[in-house]
């Protein structure tokens, strides 16, 4: 994502008006994450940071408020992008884009008649429309393949019609205005189409359609072309949208070559199946739960990004594709038993940008981690504070919670001493700026006169609720964010004794136990067998039943006895859906099983709530959960466990039903099932002492038997088979490398 050239100062009057109090922030989260139509059946095709957003036909319409398009840097290349066959919609019979940078369209034609009185018949010709996405010039590649399936001589003319407004993707979303710069007239230079946008901060931004064979006829931003094919005969047609960005507006990128075609996607295969094969392999003989895990991996093969030379997990298409600390780090967390290189990227890369300075307008304080990074034109004119902006209260500790995990499945103490100022940075961050309360709680307040932000992840501006459905009131501490606070100072005092410090552990571990202490004491509500939501102004709880305490088992926080009943309470009817755990009870005034935070189903959720079951030793509530989402998953399209889906009972509805804005692929998401099938294997690493813990080792229902291969802890590598047996799940180590200590508990 690295600019090509430095970027401009930001016009006075912008700053200006960037450094104002009463700005308007909840453009920055709101109940939704757009205003546009659904994506719900939208084909998503990635390639680094460049993506594409198509319709099933594989049209991207010229009207109407929608999301779909050609994005590149934030900004939104192509809003409007269709085919026709003598002026009608082609009939679409299949869309995929398995491969992630690859999308096939397969379409049929309507019935045409052409005005010399000739008839072609619907479903008489066969069309191919495959896209790629190139990240290197950057650009999109389609090429068009009609067949004649009859046995006589067929004649018809299609159109292409593509249209861009250059817009910021804030814009795109509702959020903001959609325009700052100067949009400059289509022009056509033979076969070649040129848009272009002078943006305000001084960047011109230019689309370039360079057809490979000369339109029939050319008006507007439409070409035209004749096909003529003999019988059982085919045509072709390549172009190619390739996005250009200078300071001068002079850079022109190559025409590409459509021979190249073939050679690119069979780089990215290639580079698929080696993504694929440095993954930790799950094998359980063909079950369905390969495909899952296989579908999972690949979700993250797409949404792998690099920044600075780094890699990492970028949130979720369309509206998520940056770096994101909140969402990067749990995904990588997700997958470090199956790819702990990302973890390690994800960290330094987030350590480069740890707040210096306390700047209220981006919500920077000194040692804070990131919430979210843009590079758009808004953000580099200063409409929006993404440059990054900080405005979470939770990344902090996940980062440190992540160096800590990372740290026990490779042994290395590397990476902690890498990264020592930035930890200690963080650890200052959590106990000067996040105590909100005074009572050594994380907590947050809103900077908004207009209305409440919360910075949770939980984040939309309804989600924190009182039992009467009031929003609470800051400062706001989240149940969840003080496990994170908890577990993180556990982590690095674990790091911080190893690396030859044993006082600083010591001060450390006792912060963390005292929080625990006035966790258990403040946060947890007898009368209702569960954790408050949060606390807020005054130290009062906001006194509903929701997911958040399920994340809070999973750092340990709790004590035992509470615990368990929150459990119970988590998988209760009102709250435990069928498919999932619900964000919010069933029960509570504020509940909407369609409100983004309020009763929806989120899979990352309860991945992390089925972790704090196993903690707790509630094996069969973890094995629900996973039952749930399995099934879920299977429910949508290319059994891809969407960001989202709406809280509806199983009982009442077949089917889990879709959140009409969710990004798929999302990273969490994508991560869920692979942590879920951590959890239950019960994969307890310890790099240090070169030995693997496997806890009370489960399997799902409908599996007997399971293969892990190349699991790496520490400098080893184990191949491991697990079977069900009338004593439980037996575990065998069927090849190692390296030196590791494979030790099975099963537990009373």
């Amino acid at each position: 994502m690295a600019w090509p050239f430095a970027l401009p100062a930001a016009p006075a009057a912008l700053v200006q008006a960037a450094d104002r109090s009463d700005r308007r922030d909840e453009t920055l989260t709101k109940g939704r994450p757009t205003d546009v139509e659904s994506l719900a059946d939208a084909v998503v095709v990635k390639n680094e940071n460049v993506f594409f957003v198509a319709q099933r036909d594989g049209n991207v319409p010229l009207q109407n408020e929608h999301g779909l398009g050609l994005y590149y840097h934030d900004c939104r290349y192509v809003n409007g992008y269709e085919l026709t066959l003598a002026g009608q919609q082609p009939a679409h019979l299949s869309a995929s884009a398995a491969q992630g940078a690859v999308g096939i369209f397969t379409l049929t034609n309507p019935r045409i008649e052409r005005p010399d009185g000739a008839i072609v018949d619907k479903e008489e010709i066969g069309i191919t429309w495959r896209r790629l996405v190139d990240s290197e010039i950057p650009a999109l590649r389609d090429r068009l393949v009609f067949r004649n399936f009859t046995l006589r001589a067929i004649e018809f003319s299609i159109t292409l019609t593509i249209r861009s407004a250059f817009e910021d993707l804030f814009a795109v979303r509702g959020l903001l205005p959609k325009r700052f710069g100067t949009l400059h007239p289509p022009s056509w230079e033979g076969e070649r189409l040129r848009l272009s946008y002078d943006g305000k901060d001084g960047v011109v931004r230019a689309l370039t359609v360079h057809y490979m064979q000369t339109p029939e006829r050319r008006h507007g931003t439409t070409a035209e072309f004749l096909v003529r094919m003999g019988p059982r005969g085919r045509h072709q047609l390549d172009l190619a949208l390739v996005i250009e960005e200078s300071q001068d507006g002079l850079a022109r990128r190559r025409k590409p070559d459509p021979a190249d075609l073939a050679a690119l996607e069979a780089d990215l295969e290639r580079e698929t199946q080696a993504w694929m094969r440095d993954v930790t392999d799950v094998s359980s003989n063909g079950s369905s739960l390969d495909q899952l895990m296989e579908r999972s991996f690949r979700g993250l093969r797409v949404l792998r990004s690099h920044l600075k030379d780094e890699t990492y997990f970028a949130a979720g298409v369309p509206w998520f594709v940056t770096l994101f600390g909140r969402d990067s780090l749990i995904t990588a967390w997700q997958m470090l038993a199956y790819h702990p290189g990302v973890a390690e990227q994800t960290l330094r890369l987030l350590a480069q940008y740890q707040g210096t300075q306390d700047d209220p307008w981006r919500d920077e304080q000194p040692g804070k981690i990131l919430h979210e990074l843009r590079v758009g034109e808004m953000a580099n004119i200063g409409v929006i504070p993404h440059t990054p902006f900080y405005g979470t209260v939770d990344a902090t500790p996940l980062f440190l919670m992540l160096i800590a995990e990372h740290a026990a499945w490779t042994g290395s103490l590397r990476l902690f001493d890498a990264l020592r100022t930035h930890v200690e940075r963080a650890l200052a961050w959590m106990d000067r700026y996040g105590d909100r309360h005074g009572e050594g709680y994380l907590a947050y307040v809103s900077r908004a006169k207009e209305r409440l932000i919360n910075k949770g992840w939980k984040d939309s501006g309804d989600a924190i609720v009182n039992a009467d459905g009031s929003l609470a009131q800051p400062p706001i501490a989240l149940v969840e964010v003080q496990g994170y606070a908890y577990a993180a100072k556990l982590g690095i005092a674990g790091l911080l004794e190893r690396d030859g410090d044993p006082e600083r552990a010591e001060r450390v571990r006792r912060e963390a136990r005292r929080l625990r202490e006035r966790f258990n004491r403040d946060f947890w509500m007898e009368d209702r067998g569960c954790y408050a939501l949060a606390l807020q102004a005054d130290g009062r709880p906001a006194a509903v039943i929701s997911s958040n305490p399920g994340q809070a088992l999973w750092t340990g926080i709790a004590d035992t006895d509470k615990a368990e009943r929150t459990i119970g309470r988590l998988m209760a009817e009102d709250m435990f859906s069928g498919w999932g755990v619900r964000t919010l009870s069933s029960e509570e005034r504020a509940y909407n099983p369609i409100g983004y935070h309020l009763g929806t189903v989120w899979p990352h959720d309860n991945s992390i709530i089925a972790a704090g079951c196993r903690r707790y030793g509630r094996d069969g509530d973890a094995l629900r959960i996973f039952h749930g989402l399995f099934d879920a998953a299977f429910h949508f399209r290319t059994h891809q466990l969407p960001e989202v889906f709406c809280g509806f009972g199983r009982a009442e509805y077949e089917i889990p039903i879709n959140y009409p804005v969710a990004c798929h692929p999302q990273a969490w998401a994508s991560g869920a099932m692979p942590f879920l099938l951590t959890t239950l294997l019960g994969l307890a690493p310890d790099g240090f002492g070169k030995r693997l813990r496997i806890v009370r080792p489960l399997l799902p229902d409908f599996l007997d038997r399971l293969e892990l291969r190349k699991l790496r802890v520490g400098q080893a590598a184990v191949d491991l088979h697990f079977q069900r047996g009338a004593q439980g799940v037996h575990v065998d180590v069927v090849k190692l490398d390296g030196e590791l200590d494979v030790q099975v508990e099963k537990g009373s």
